[in-house]
């Protein structure tokens, strides 16, 4: 007689949870299923079942991530100046690149082959796709910004990508003062280049 299965849908939320935790504390070379199950409560063959192996682990990890990124772009409130809310997506990214560090670089440095979400995964939150290009597309309709909507946010989110990369290694100056100025910059300079 089959034994009846005990995973359930809060088991894998607390080992996505767990997941997250212990990338974000251990890196990628801590990140073992072993160490998760551990640190979860559960057995690394419960893991398996949940996530088939440790890549499937690590896709529900990257898609948490952007879940998690979602969310914080969604609380911005919209305003009556799309610039602003544009300008305004990017202390958020900034601040998650540094405060998840791991996280970020798992979703920001891993390829998308086979990372495509379901549509189970799209239909939890809104995808920061989605956000940054609807906010980005407002500034356009606005006639505030001239350009493919989808364009200006890759290049957009590539600039804080790589300014959050560049901050978290101490290369954009030694004083708060040097590194804000510098984030401004650029998102300034990137914004006015797409000027319409």
């Amino acid at each position: 007689m089959a034994r009846v299965k005990q995973r359930t849908p809060e088991l894998r939320d607390r080992v996505v949870e767990v997941a997250v935790a212990t990338l974000c504390e251990d890196g990628m070379s801590g990140f073992t299923t072993r160490r998760v199950a551990e640190r979860a409560g559960t057995s690394v063959p419960a893991v398996y079942e949940l996530f088939s192996d440790k890549a499937g682990l690590l896709r529900a990890v990257f898609f948490e991530g952007f879940r998690r990124l979602g969310r914080e772009l969604t609380a911005l409130p919209e305003t009556d100046d799309p610039l602003a809310d544009v300008r305004a997506l990017i202390p958020v990214f900034r601040r998650f690149c540094l405060d998840y560090p791991p996280l970020a670089r798992v979703m920001f440095t891993r390829s998308l082959q086979d990372l495509d979400p379901t549509p189970e995964e799209v239909a939890v939150a809104p995808t920061v796709r989605e956000i940054v290009v609807g906010t980005v597309r407002r500034c356009i309709d606005a006639g505030l910004l001239c350009g493919d909507p989808v364009d200006i946010a890759h290049v957009l989110l590539a600039l804080a990508q790589g300014l959050a990369v560049q901050e978290a290694g101490q290369w954009l100056g030694r004083s708060t003062d040097s590194v804000d100025r510098r984030w401004d910059v650029g998102v300034r300079a990137l914004l006015e280049g797409f000027r319409a």
